[in-house]
């Protein structure tokens, strides 16, 4: 398909399209002559992703760069290249380590992911940005006098790794490595929001169930 087409097909616009080539975020065409080039269906999927990364998920040109590069690095195992991906993306930011709340809320955590044996997660404790939004919640909660044990996170981490097998499934449906790795970076930018949405519907509907309206 020409680059017209490509945008008619993709919703952007060719002014767009032309940026994201500039800046590295879609692969050229195949060249027809000097001025013309041609475009396939892996542009066409690529685009969409880098729409949905930068206008839907608000992330910003050079990390969607990062990200992209590692989901094409095929030198790489999916389980790096799929971390390295998931990592680019916007992180909160590194806590105080001498803040007394984050100390105590570390050592929660950490017992957390010994009660469930997840010891992939437990040797990724000091870089993990997963880990340190977990640190980065927990300490909150704690500083503000709501501290929420190990024993009662344990069952909802044992939901949430239900969820992770089911999004694993998920992936797998896809045929090439790209694809995979690029299911799992919208999951991360579009699935967890409506994941998060259908946390608090079914919070009002179990409230409902339970105390009804009065």
């Amino acid at each position: 398909m020409r680059l017209a087409e490509l945008s008619e097909r993709s919703g952007v616009s060719t002014a767009t399209i032309k940026y994201y080539l500039r800046e590295g975020l879609l692969a050229p065409g195949r060249q027809i002559n000097t001025t013309t080039a041609e475009y396939d269906d892996e542009h066409l999927r690529r685009l969409k992703l880098i729409r949905a990364m930068i206008q839907v998920g608000r992330v910003p040109v050079a990390t969607v760069r990062e990200v992209l590069g590692h989901v094409d690095d095929d030198s790489l195992p999916r389980t790096i290249r799929l971390g390295a991906a998931v990592w680019a993306l916007p992180q909160v930011p590194e806590p105080d380590a001498d803040d007394e709340f984050v100390q105590g809320a570390r050592v929660a955590m950490e017992g957390v992911l010994e009660s469930l044996g997840w010891t992939h997660a437990q040797s990724m404790t000091t870089i993990s940005p997963s880990f340190r939004s977990l640190v980065v919640a927990a300490a909150a909660l704690r500083r503000l006098g709501y501290d929420w044990s190990p024993e009662v996170l344990v069952p909802y981490a044992r939901l949430m790794h239900q969820v992770a097998e089911l999004d694993m499934d998920f992936m797998e449906t896809h045929t090439s490595e790209a694809e995979k790795i690029e299911v799992a970076i919208l999951g991360a930018v579009l699935v967890e929001p409506m994941l998060q949405a259908l946390h608090r519907l079914a919070q009002e509907e179990e409230s409902t169930r339970r105390y009804g309206y009065e």
